[in-house]
Formats: C-alpha cells, structure tokens, sequence
C-alpha cells in the first residue's frame, strides 16, 4: 500500500494529474483553487512539462484545445466564474471530441458571488458546459482521497470516449487537508496512443484534422448524432454511485460531494433515534446514476436531496423518481454550509410525514427597497 501523505484537495489533484501522465496545464488564477495553478507552476518545469499561466480563462481553454489536439494529456482549473469565461472553449473542445481534463473547484455565485464553497454550477456542468448539443463526463468527489483518484479515471475515460471530463469539487473540498495515498507515476510508454492527433503524419498515415465547424447542416447532424450514441455508450457503462445503510433504509439522503459528508453524519444521527436512513452519493454527475436510485426505490418511502444551492441536482432526482415517491429538498446557499443538525432536523420531518421543501431565510432578510423588487 502507497504511503499517505497529508496534502490539501487543490495540490491531490494537481499531484494526481501529473502522476496521471499530465505535463502540460493552462490556467488562470481565481480563488478558492489558486493553490493548484501554483503547485502546477512549481512541479511542471522540474517533469519537463509546460505551466503557462494565460492572459485570461478564455486564452488558457483555448490553449488547452490545441494541446489536445495535438495528442497529448492537458488540463486546466478554475472557479466557477472562470469556468463560464472557458465554456465557448468547452463547446469547441466537445465538436472536435478533444478530451482534456477541466477541474471546479465552485465558489457561490451568480456573478462574482462570494469564495466561500458552492454546489451552484451544478446545472452549468451537467446541462449546459457549452452552447449546442454536448455533454461532458461530470466527477463529484467527496474526500481528497476521491479526488486525487478521479484524476485518473478522468483522464483514461476521456482519452477512452474522445470527450472533456469536468471534475466538480468545491472550496470546502479544495482547501481541506486530508491523508491520500497517491498512485504511482504512469510511465510515457502506457499512456494511449491517439491515432487522431494532429502531431505530424511523418508520411506515415493521411493528414489529420481536428475542426468543429460544419457548414452543410447534414454533416453536422451526422457528427451530433455519432457523439450521442456515445453518449448513450457512457450512460450505460459509467454511472457511478455510492451507498451508505439503504439496504433497508426507509428514508433516503440524496447529496453529491461535500454537501453528502454532512448527510452521513445526519445519517446516523437519524439511526440513533430510530429512524431507519439511509444515504445515496453520485459519484458521477454525468451521467446521472439513475440505476443506483432505481435500485433504492422498492422500500424507500421518501427521499431528500440536500446541496448547496437553491437546487439544481433534486431536479435529476425527480426525474429519475418520476413522481413514485415523495422527494423533498433542503439546502442552504451562497457560501452558507448546512449543519449536520440541519439535515437531520429535515429528515426527522421527512419521516414524520411532512413535505419539506426548504432553503433557510436569514432571519434579517428584507425586501430591497426603492425598486420594483
């Protein structure tokens, strides 16, 4: 077994990449993931590798594009203000079925919100990380452990289906230090060939091109509907969930990332006085694990899904539910961290028969005045 070593969430991910075969990182600094451009630009030029730190989000994703193009494993990191300046890029990269490795590590929002943890761009990963019609792979990881090991599956799922892979942290999840058993170095001659790029024929094979534009409507619908039987391909083949006690739970805790280290401690809280709960955890937004839900609903009587935001991810709950249980909400939003307690008081009302539907108001809030809201 590796030797843990106790490292912060922003520098696991970074480490992890370049253990992952990534020597090339384009980037911008924005807070709460600063901590990973700056653990990029002090380890790249000791591997041989490329830290460029870009003129902006827009010049770095783009930067990412022509890596990738040209075969190699490239990534990139921001916020979640950052990450909306980079989607046009992520469109592109998508209409060229370039893989590359896009971290969040999400702030509160919208605009330029605050720096506190956020789960608010859930919607901007997983429905709309560019304009058209695309997807890309969405992670969530909980631990430091996670996401220093998804880093690796990002990578190799990526390179596997030709498509950017996002993984959506936080600023809890990024500045925390947690042990993390870091993975051996992959050796040059393991990492996959990429027959597609762009990286010079040497006379050896047809020219390459790597292009997302499309001018005759037919053989943009072709390449649209190739890359959605792809994704119909990773629908199947990699949902990923993790359960905690719902083999016999009656109520069960929907949460994704930071925000379902609280539910299992609300979890237990609710075994202890009785009241037989249970958690669910996606470990992929996208795709959705809808068969781990599925496989809960015989014996659940009512879920509750709790994130932070004003809820984005309860809505794939419902959908996935389909109206055959109750599914109820709680949250907090902008930077603000539900309590253990918080979620446990909601799940006791949950099992007591309610219909919670619950993000708390400041007790000081009021209407702005002078205006028409």
């Amino acid at each position: 077994m590796a030797e843990k070593v106790l490292m912060k969430g922003n520098e696991a991910l970074a480490e992890a990449a370049i253990r992952a075969g990534c020597k090339y990182f384009f980037g911008y600094p924005i807070t709460p993931q600063t901590e990973l451009a700056a653990y990029m630009a002090k380890r790249m030029p000791k591997i041989g590798g490329t830290y460029l730190q870009a003129e902006s989000e827009i010049a770095a994703i783009n930067m990412v594009y022509g890596a990738s193009a040209a075969g190699v494993r490239v990534m990139t990191s921001s916020s979640s203000p950052g990450v909306s300046l980079k989607s046009e890029g992520i469109s592109y990269m998508i209409g060229a079925d370039l893989p590359a490795l896009i971290i969040n590590v999400q702030r509160g929002g919208p605009g330029l919100g605050g720096i506190q943890p956020s789960q608010a761009d859930y919607w901007m990963a997983t429905r709309a990380t560019g304009h058209g019609d695309g997807h890309v792979i969405v992670f969530a990881p909980s631990t430091v452990q996670e996401m220093a090991d998804l880093v690796a599956l990002a990578f190799e799922l990526g390179d596997r289906y030709r498509t950017p892979v996002m993984i959506l942290a936080d600023g809890l999840l990024g500045q925390m230090m947690e042990p993390v058993a870091l993975p051996e170095p992959l050796a040059a001659e393991d990492l996959p060939k990429k027959p597609w790029a762009i990286n010079g024929h040497r006379n050896e094979r047809p020219h390459n091109t790597v292009n997302s534009l499309f001018l005759v409507a037919q053989e943009l619908e072709d390449s649209i509907t190739h890359r959605w039987m792809r994704y119909e391909q990773i629908k199947v083949q990699e949902q990923r969930a993790e359960t905690y006690l719902v083999e016999d739970a009656e109520f069960v805790i929907v949460a994704y990332g930071a925000a379902s280290r609280i539910a299992r401690s609300a979890v237990n809280k609710a075994r202890s006085e009785g009241i037989r709960a249970g958690l669910l955890r996606p470990v992929t937004l996208w795709p959705y694990p809808t068969a781990a839900l599925e496989a809960t609903i015989e014996q659940t009587r009512a879920y509750l899904v709790t994130e932070f935001s004003m809820g984005q991810m309860v809505e794939d709950v419902r959908l996935a539910i389909n109206g055959r249980r109750p599914v109820n909400f709680f949250a907090h939003t902008g930077g603000i961290v539900p309590t253990p307690d918080e979620v446990a008081e909601a799940l006791r009302r949950v099992a007591s028969g309610e219909d919670v539907q619950l993000v708390p108001v400041h007790s000081r809030l009021t209407r702005p005045t002078g205006g028409a809201l």
